[in-house]
């Protein structure tokens, strides 16, 4: 049986390449796509595989949308450098909507693109190997040249990662760092499935990328008035959050129609004390952190949507929503426990069987007293592979603890 505390049962496969498997990867074709006749033989070559590598490098520093600035293929007959700028790209999403498998490395900001520009459902062919490097190491953060180094050994220089990715030509170091992102990422990748597949682990870590490609399709699309969640504190009373969510919906229709970044609106540290002091003058407003080129630029505009907030009837504000705010958790060991057990059956980390929110969203199905096996509402994450341990192990060790885990969230109500 797998011992979870011994770290050497988690760790890096290493699958070294050798000279020649280096060479074979070194002689790759390297070619840039600039032309709409070179957009469409990539668009041929990739109907024509079933597994495809992708990168991006894109810039958003002072834009409320990204600019995508390079698309980086490996189709594992060439490397492809996608001009993204010069071309209409529709066709070309359309072709990676239907491959077989699109591999990336830690893909979160890269699918936000991709939703962004493709306009497409939930993508289910995403293989993300971060994921399965953290189903092989425990590890949640890997970065790619870290792996690559460790599984395949081979060490890339990162220095290019902030480089100016629109700047056309791009200088032989910035155009070896993209290539370099991609070169790896389809060895990478088969080491990565192979260590899995060993492990019997492998549908883990497709069901992981599914439910991660699909988490960002629905952050990308969460509508503006569901914004204002992602910055509740337990203490808000419902005026508080009328006026959170007025004001982050205003603030995100204004960020789109200047496309700036919302922090140059409000960054996070003003929007928690204009929501904390309610302030209904410019002169109390510029008590806050708020920059004072956004004071004298929005200023007016804060304090409207502030007092419109205010002066919405009670039936109109936002229902506090329950949080477990008690220090006590006296589940705690037995569900580190019950977690430890079930990772040991299954060969997996135990940081990746529940994470946190899960507790937090289980602890809630506890509080408002529903059945065990009625888990239709709980996240896509605890309807796979966990779901018959959370309702047959989980939901009834927290059900022991009902009146403890009813007790912290009704202290949270009461705040």
């Amino acid at each position: 049986m797998t011992d979870l505390k011994n770290p050497a049962n988690f760790s890096f496969p290493h699958a070294h390449l050798s000279d020649d498997e280096q060479h074979a990867l070194l002689d790759l074709p390297t070619q840039w796509v600039r032309t709409d006749d070179e957009l469409y033989e990539l668009i041929d070559e990739i109907d024509s595989i079933d597994t495809v590598a992708l990168d991006t490098e894109f810039i958003k520093r002072d834009t409320y949308y990204p600019i995508l600035a390079l698309v980086q293929v490996n189709t594992g007959k060439g490397i492809y450098l996608v001009d993204a700028p010069r071309l209409d790209l529709t066709e070309f999403w359309q072709a990676l909507c239907e491959v077989p498998s699109m591999v990336w490395y830690a893909c979160g900001e890269d699918l936000g693109i991709f939703y962004l520009l493709a306009n497409n459902p939930p993508l289910t062919n995403v293989f993300d190997v971060q994921i399965g490097v953290a189903y092989l190491t425990g590890k949640l953060q890997v970065g790619y040249s870290q792996a690559v180094s460790e599984i395949l050994g081979v060490v890339l220089d990162k220095g290019e990662s902030q480089s100016n990715w629109l700047a056309r030509p791009l200088t032989p170091e910035q155009e070896l760092y993209a290539v370099n992102d991609v070169r790896y990422l389809l060895a990478l990748h088969q080491a990565v499935v192979q260590a899995l597949s060993d492990k019997q682990v492998l549908d883990y870590v497709n069901e992981d990328s599914t439910l991660y490609a699909k988490e960002l399709y629905d952050t990308q699309h969460l509508s503006d008035d569901k914004l204002y969640l992602d910055h509740v504190a337990p203490t808000y009373t419902r005026q508080q959050l009328a006026v959170l969510r007025g004001l982050t919906m205003w603030r995100e229709s204004l960020a789109r129609a200047v496309n700036e970044p919302r922090s140059f609106i409000i960054g996070k540290q003003p929007l928690r004390e204009i929501i904390e002091s309610l302030p209904t003058s410019m002169k109390d407003l510029a008590y806050t952190t708020l920059n004072r080129s956004a004071l004298r630029r929005y200023g007016a505009e804060i304090i409207r949507v502030i007092k419109e907030a205010k002066a919405l009837p009670q039936a109109d504000m936002p229902v506090k929503i329950p949080v477990y705010t008690s220090k006590a958790k006296p589940f705690r060991h037995a569900l580190d426990e019950a977690t430890d057990v079930q990772a040991r059956l299954l060969n997996i980390p135990s940081n990746l069987l529940l994470k946190g929110r899960w507790i937090n969203e289980l602890m809630y199905h506890v509080y408002q007293g529903l059945p065990i096996d009625d888990t239709h509402a709980l996240s896509k994450g605890l309807q796979g592979y966990r779901r018959a341990w959370v309702v047959g192990t989980v939901l009834p060790l927290l059900y022991e603890h009902e009146q403890s885990i009813r007790d912290g969230f009704d202290c949270g109500a009461k705040m």
